[in-house]
């Protein structure tokens, strides 16, 4: 897909949704990264679904595009160790952990 037909579809969806974001190409370049992993790792009918999720989390936070790039690091994480064995997987996020 070319650059120019992602940049024309992103505005028409934004417009549509009545949205102005200014999204940082870093934060788009980490949401295709994790599609990417939950396709490969997990299932691809799940990627579509754990965007939605994140976008969600993130439109909640108080600066929703850093939230978006620093949100797609946790599923992405997740989904590195989900079918690994113990020893190679990496833990998943431990909310019990958090304070």
């Amino acid at each position: 897909m070319t650059e120019d037909r992602v940049v024309a579809w992103r505005t028409a969806v934004e417009q549509e949704l009545g949205l102005d974001v200014d999204t940082e190409t870093q934060t788009l370049d980490a949401l295709d990264e994790l599609a990417r992993q939950i396709g490969q790792d997990v299932d691809p009918e799940l990627a579509p679904r754990t965007l939605f999720l994140v976008g969600v989390a993130a439109g909640r936070a108080a600066d929703p595009s850093a939230a978006a790039h620093d949100f797609a690091g946790k599923p992405a994480a997740l989904a590195r160790g989900w079918q690994a064995d113990t020893e190679r997987a990496e833990p998943a996020n431990d909310q019990g952990a958090r304070r």
